[in-house]
């Protein structure tokens, strides 16, 4: 916790030197005005809806089992959709202008869209902890009633996100009908995924106790969101590859071009190994294996976000000489550096230490919800109160 506060305290100052010398000092510019904290936002969104999504369907499809690991999921996805939100407000620049969100909407905009159903989808996220904590009578059906509202919502929110690239016509690799299954299904399983690392954590330190059997269960559940999520992408990269298809240009970037390493480590790290292990039920039987899966269905999703958001970046919508502005702190300078002729990114420190910061933060806020809220996550107080009393 220590070193986690730590990072969260380098993760505050980068984004005050941030506040105070302006979104110069990323590596975002004119031609590629979204980056990291776009793809955090994206990344966070999904951990998020995947552990709400197994929460409510324990109690709408009566999964008893899934019951059982409702609470951290419940505790996981409110400090992810947290984290996603930190995210969007880093990336605004001028957070002092918030407010105009509230005063000045845009009802047409998938932006306004997604701030209103990520509001809503952290309100249910507290009112759902709120009764799954509860100890009044009639909290088990208040649970049953906020998972009915709560699945769809969660469902939602990741396919709001995702129509945010999907009705971007004027970017060509975004543009795309299936974006919102292609978001939704690879939010389930890297939150599938989170979550049982997560229950793991929680099983080595003794704070939470979920058997392997259920584990293993998750690990078959995770297998075949894998599945689903492959199915998709191979649709996508089938209509972009057939002759004629207009999206010929923006495949070749994807698979041979400035994205290549991202798109293909989420292919074979990110689909096909962790697939291949957790398909055989021997294999879901060995954490070790389990563990490893999650890992790499995690890491290959959060560089599905990196292909699916810099790809349609490369190339320029706007060409003219000598070039597009870049509007970066060293373009300011002058000089020929000043003008892009290519989309280039890569985030700078700052923007390493924000993100960092802010997924400390995140840790941290879920290791002190789970000391709290979780059965055996605190000692209690009687049994410190006899331990007292037996050592006098």
């Amino acid at each position: 916790m220590g070193v986690l506060g730590t990072l969260t305290i380098a993760g505050v100052a980068a984004w005050i030197y941030q506040l105070a010398n302006g979104l110069g000092v990323t590596g975002m510019s004119n031609g590629t005005s979204w980056g990291l904290y776009i793809t955090m936002f994206m990344f966070f969104v999904g951990l998020s809806a995947g552990g709400l999504i197994v929460a409510s369907s324990a109690s709408v499809f009566h999964v008893a089992d899934y019951k059982k690991v409702a609470l951290p999921a419940v505790i996981l996805s409110t400090v992810c959709i947290c984290c996603a939100g930190m995210f969007v407000l880093i990336d605004l620049g001028g957070i002092q202008r918030v407010w105009r969100i509230i005063t000045g909407p845009n009802p047409l905009s998938p932006l306004f869209w997604d701030i209103c159903v990520i509001t809503l989808y952290l309100a249910i996220n507290v009112v759902y902890l709120a009764f799954m904590t509860s100890k009044k009578p009639g909290a088990a059906d208040k649970v049953a009633v906020v998972s009915r509202f709560a699945l769809p919502v969660a469902i939602l929110v990741h396919s709001v996100t995702a129509w945010i690239f999907g009705l971007e016509m004027a970017r060509e690799g975004w543009y795309s009908a299936i974006m919102a299954p292609l978001f939704v299904v690879s939010a389930m399983d890297s939150g599938l995924a989170l979550l049982i690392l997560s229950l793991m954590g929680l099983n080595k330190s003794g704070r939470f106790k979920t058997d392997k059997k259920l584990l293993s269960n998750l690990a078959g559940l995770l297998a075949v969101c894998i599945a689903v999520d492959a199915f998709l992408v191979g649709c996508e990269v089938l209509t972009m590859a057939y002759p004629g298809a207009a999206g010929a240009e923006t495949l070749a970037i994807m698979a041979t071009g400035a994205t290549a390493p991202f798109f293909w480590f989420e292919i074979v790290i990110g689909l096909l190994i962790p697939f291949c292990i957790l398909v055989f039920t021997k294999n879901r039987a060995r954490m070790g294996l389990v563990a490893a899966a999650s890992v790499c269905v995690v890491a290959g999703v959060f560089f599905k976000r990196v292909w699916l958001l810099l790809t349609s970046f490369v190339e320029l919508n706007v060409a003219g000489a000598p070039g597009v502005s870049l509007g970066t702190t060293a373009a300011q300078q002058g000089g020929a550096g000043m003008w892009a002729l290519a989309g280039s990114y890569a985030p700078t420190w700052v923007e390493i230490v924000v993100a960092i910061g802010v997924v400390s933060l995140g840790a941290l806020a879920f290791v002190m919800l789970a000391q709290k809220l979780l059965p055996g996550g605190a000692p209690k107080r009687e049994a410190v109160n006899v331990a007292a009393g037996e050592a006098a």
